[in-house]
């Protein structure tokens, strides 16, 4: 059953933080093109549903880190992997990237990425915190 909540955790994280950067990277295009950023032919949806499907395609591979026989290199190549591959089919099939102009397609996949293994950065920072701090308050616990 824990495996279970930590899965739905993780996978309503990715979700969060996938819909976090849609709205904000939509703000910024809304305000570099003075208001006349729109959608047509259910373009909204079909972005949002693309949020949806990259924060499972992130959210479900971080199960990995469970598996404590495996090297960390190993988890990492994996989890990011696996969600790199399903951002960037996404990316291009909902028009985050245009395929028209293959230099800004380039830049933008390498923004995607670089900025995938930045949040994976500040998860890995927070938990090992988050472990460091543990194994303090254990270790106070002992010398009791």
């Amino acid at each position: 059953m824990n495996k279970q909540k930590d899965l739905i955790r993780s996978i309503l994280i990715s979700i969060a933080v996938s819909f976090s950067i849609f709205c904000i990277v939509g703000v910024i295009h809304d305000i570099t093109g003075h208001g006349n950023f729109s959608l047509g032919n259910y373009g909204f949806t079909k972005m949002v549903a693309g949020c949806v499907i990259v924060g499972l395609g992130f959210g479900i591979p971080s199960m990995i880190y469970n598996n404590e026989n495996l090297p960390m290199a190993i988890k990492v190549i994996v989890h990011m992997g696996i969600g790199c591959v399903v951002n960037t089919v996404v990316a291009y099939s909902v028009g985050w990237v245009d395929t028209p102009h293959i230099g800004r397609a380039v830049i933008i996949v390498a923004m995607q990425i670089v900025l995938a293994f930045l949040i994976w950065l500040c998860f890995m920072f927070f938990y090992r915190k988050e472990a460091l701090r543990m194994n303090d308050r254990l270790n106070s616990m002992k010398k009791q």
